[in-house]
């Protein structure tokens, strides 16, 4: 059997849970900060299915300010991809907040393709060696076709 002691110390040693006196013990409020209003949320719904895909970084595509938003712009920028929307996220502190709430992804950069969320750094990175973004980039039909040129081949007719 537990002291009275040893409980109490075990509850007042929670994290959780603070003594505001010395014979009630009240739990601590849990702090939970919202960034995404409903306004950003309609913003980004129509912004993701209105573009093909969506890249949201840290600067520009042709300006990176992290090395991690640089990589995806980097691979993205390997697929000639025909509507591609990138957004600096320092440009607006609520986008820069609400983009992680949205995906529910708590880092940046953050791709999209044809409203779907496709993951961050490392997982573009990892679908790009294995050739999955590729295929998600044909499959969705986003990338430019290029007109495939035959090689002219030179007949030589004998008699």
């Amino acid at each position: 059997m537990i002291s009275k002691f040893a409980s109490r110390l075990a509850l007042s040693s929670s994290p959780l849970l603070a003594a505001t006196s010395r014979n009630t013990i009240m739990p601590r409020m849990a702090c939970s900060v919202r960034f995404l209003s409903e306004e950003l949320r309609h913003k980004l719904d129509k912004t993701v299915k209105e573009n093909e895909v969506c890249l949201f970084m840290k600067g520009t595509p042709e300006e990176p300010m992290c090395g991690f938003s640089k990589a995806v712009s980097s691979i993205l920028d390997l697929y000639d991809i025909k509507d591609l929307k990138a957004f600096n996220v320092f440009e607006d502190p609520e986008l820069r907040n609400g983009i992680k709430e949205y995906s529910n992804w708590p880092t940046i950069p953050q791709v999209y393709v044809k409203g779907e969320f496709v993951g961050g750094c490392d997982i573009v990175l990892n679908m790009h060696q294995s050739g999955e973004l590729e295929e998600l980039l044909i499959k969705e039909d986003v990338i430019k076709h290029k007109e495939s040129v035959e090689p002219q081949t030179q007949t030589t007719e004998t008699a």
